[in-house]
């Protein structure tokens, strides 16, 4: 028999090597195909008397990414079009088809012959199940070779037996922070916690593998045995009374119960662990199929699923335009943010010209690099003569003459016009002239810097985000005249240093500053109204922030929104900035000069390491404090998600963002906006435009003109219609498919 996706060859051992290379991918994914094939190979290996046992491995660097998860994506909108007709019907059906991977590996661990699993690089989601259902489990001796259940980082759950494989192999307290967190395991961490069996030497994997079902490995899993004991011991012991109830409370703590898949997952494993291990399973199936029908789920795997890999394969890339394989890039300007550049780019194998004022400028712009990877050797996350490797693609140069050649330069000196005018002239004399400058501008528009330009259609914004090596996103900003070379290139550039490209048309703030400031200026107007502090910070992560946006403000530095407010002034006029706010912000850097984490002290005190930092006890006497019990908590979580996701809409109103899978994978990448709302603009699809508008209009009455609803919005109200609708990314045919 013929597979697609797999072949099957039997040795002389009896042995079955089955190997799963889908044609059409760079990366094998469960698909229906898959699926049906693997139930004819289980087939085929039971029904074969010649066939002792079967080892199965992948033919590609990797073993598999798990599921494609557009295939549950299509499995929701089938629901959704049945449960109008049938209610109980479309949930039988969404059942049987969560149920469906499962099944299947049931089926294989039950089928009377040894399976072993022999993983050759990433494993993740329902290929680790499918491991964790085998017999056997080898894993080569590799840094490619990471396990993990990531699924809740998308709003799911291990649904496949992984609540209650896990727990079953190792103890309680082990299984659930892997579970509920998603985490990476390396060989060696897999091993010691029981999940899997062996590590081998990459070229000695499989001969591996079949020398566990040649050494008589058993056809039954530990769980089907007579006198089964779990290992870490039952739930209700000692041990399990000491470890349930702060495993709630910590649950609470991390996810403040926005995350319904986390919490479904420690029901699964609680309840799952005290029957029968068909009767866990089946338990599984029906959390899952809750969890899938949340719109928590739907947002999520939209959003940082599917979305973040088709902004990630290039789907705002123009086509027609060749792709740039870059020999070498120069970056301008070796402070934080250039020194940061360099480094992504060195990483990713890319020759750097590193140029600042003078050569020791340009040399401790490299020195932060070698701090970067020096800390990741010392952590065993890299090694010596990757360091080595990494340093010899940066030179250090105080001399323009050394950017020729460059096909991209990154210019990221001081933000003031002047400076940027004098590296754009002097850097494009030595280029050749189809190379693109790029500007890593922050506040200044990039039509206005394009003017310094002799090749206007060759200048391209290209934002990052501060730590460059740690922030996973880059606005790519066109000016007037950016030419599609250009945005090609930059597209190019930011998916070579792995990082998210969205493209954003220009304004001031561009995307993500603009949403940010607002999320700043909301907490400072609840500050002038007397709301205690800390209850602001505490609402921000209630509602799903990652960091407060006091916190926030600290880290961007007080100082630096104290310049941004006089600039906009200076711009706009004094009704562009709330007086109120600026008189704050004036108070904390002029009277009591508090810049932020820089020097120590802002709305918070830093004090020296061990010591945490903690909120500023001076900022209860700056204004009248209002009784906390006198305060809406759950209005002022409202009001921090609300003014981001207005200013989300205006942007879209306005054209500066074209397609919402940029505006809700920026908001997330950029800021942690609430990422189970699935980003600022499926936060608003998912209340809904009428009501979101009404929410808007009740906080503009009590709150001001910043809720006010743009026009946009109340189309949308009156319509009916979602962002997704309203600018669907697919209407073009603009999508690249997944994995």
């Amino acid at each position: 028999m013929t597979y697609t996706n797999f072949t099957l060859d039997t040795d002389a051992d009896g042995i079955a090597l089955v190997t799963w290379n889908m044609p059409d991918r760079s990366m094998n994914v469960f698909t229906e195909e898959v699926m049906n094939e693997l139930d004819k190979i289980i087939d085929q290996v039971v029904a074969d008397a010649s066939i002792k046992g079967a080892v199965i491995t992948s033919g590609k660097d990797s073993f598999s990414g798990g599921a494609d998860l557009t295939m549950l994506q299509k499995m929701l909108t089938v629901f959704a079009k049945e449960k109008g007709k049938d209610p109980e019907k479309a949930a039988k059906l969404l059942f049987d088809n969560a149920g469906r991977m499962g099944g299947l590996w049931r089926k294989l661990e039950t089928s009377g012959k040894p399976w072993v699993s022999a993983i050759n690089g990433t494993c993740m989601g329902g290929a680790f199940e499918l491991s964790l259902a085998c017999h056997g489990r080898v894993a080569a001796d590799s840094d490619k070779v990471k396990m993990a259940l990531p699924e809740v980082k998308v709003g799911i759950f291990p649904g496949a037996g992984g609540t209650q494989r896990v727990p079953r192999l190792t103890d309680q307290q082990q299984a659930l922070q892997m579970l509920t967190s998603g985490q990476n395991l390396s060989p060696q961490k897999a091993k010691a916690m029981g999940l899997i069996h062996e590590i081998a030497e990459p070229a000695k994997l499989v001969e591996t593998a079949k020398a566990m079902i040649k050494n008589g490995l058993k056809a039954v899993q530990p769980w089907d045995e007579k006198g089964f004991k779990l290992p870490g011991g039952q739930i209700y012991t000692p041990a399990g009374f000491n470890l349930w109830p702060p495993a709630i409370a910590i649950l609470r703590r991390e996810t403040y119960g926005n995350y319904p898949a986390a919490a479904a997952i420690l029901k699964c494993v609680y309840e799952g662990l005290l029957v029968p291990f068909d009767t866990g399973l089946r338990i599984e199936q029906r959390y899952f199929t809750e969890i899938m029908q949340t719109k928590e789920a739907a947002a999520m795997i939209r959003s940082l699923f599917v979305s973040l890999q088709e902004l990630n394969k290039g789907a705002r890339r123009p086509a027609g335009v060749p792709e740039t394989k870059f020999k070498k890039i120069g970056i301008l300007g070796a402070g934080f943010m250039g020194a940061g550049i360099a480094y992504v780019t060195a990483k990713a194998g890319i020759p750097v010209m590193l140029l600042d004022r003078d050569i020791e400028s340009a040399t401790k712009g490299k020195a932060h690099s070698d701090s970067l990877v020096s800390d990741q050797v010392k952590k065993g996350r890299a090694k010596p003569e990757e360091r080595d490797k990494l340093l010899s693609l940066i030179t250090p140069t105080a001399d323009y003459a050394d950017l020729a050649g460059c096909d991209l330069v990154v210019e990221a000196v001081f933000e003031d016009s002047a400076v940027k005018k004098a590296a754009t002239e002097q850097a494009e004399a030595v280029l050749k002239s189809s190379a693109i400058f790029a500007s890593n501008t922050s506040t200044i528009p990039i039509s206005g810097l394009a003017k310094n330009s002799t090749r206007p259609k060759n200048f391209i914004g290209i934002h990052f985000f501060s730590p460059v090596d740690k922030m996973m996103l880059v606005e790519i900003i066109l000016g007037k005249k950016t030419g599609d070379k250009a945005l090609a290139t930059a597209i190019d550039f930011v998916r070579a240093i792995k990082k998210t490209p969205i493209v954003v048309n220009d304004t001031r703030g561009f995307y993500v500053n603009r949403c940010v400031l607002r999320y700043m200026s909301e907490a400072y107007k609840m500050l002038i109204e007397g709301v205690p502090a800390p209850m602001i910070e505490n609402a921000a992560k209630a509602a799903g922030m990652p960091v407060g946006p006091l916190a926030l403000t600290d880290e961007t530095a007080i100082d630096l929104a104290q310049k941004i407010m006089k600039q906009t002034i200076r711009d706009l006029g004094d009704k562009a900035v709330d007086p109120k706010q600026m008189a704050l912000i004036n108070t904390m850097v002029d009277d009591h000069g508090r810049f932020g984490r820089k020097n120590g002290k802002g709305f918070y005190d830093y004090p020296a390491k061990p010591a945490k930092k903690k909120l500023w006890p001076g900022l209860k006497d700056l204004y009248p404090q209002l009784a906390a019990d006198k305060v809406d908590y759950e209005e002022l979580q409202q009001r921090l998600l609300v003014t981001i996701a207005l200013e989300a809409a205006r942007v879209m109103e306005e054209g500066i963002v074209t397609d919402p899978r940029e505006a809700d994978v920026g908001s997330i990448l950029a800021f942690g906006f609430a990422p189970y709302t699935g980003g600022a603009l499926s936060y608003i699809d998912g209340i809904g435009a009428k009501r979101f508008v009404k929410i808007a209009k009740d906080l503009q009455k009590k709150y001001g003109a910043e809720f006010k609803a743009p026009k946009l919005l109340i189309d949308m109200a009156e319509k009916g219609e979602t962002f997704y609708q309203r600018f669907d990314p697919y209407a073009k045919g603009d999508v690249k498919q997944a994995a």
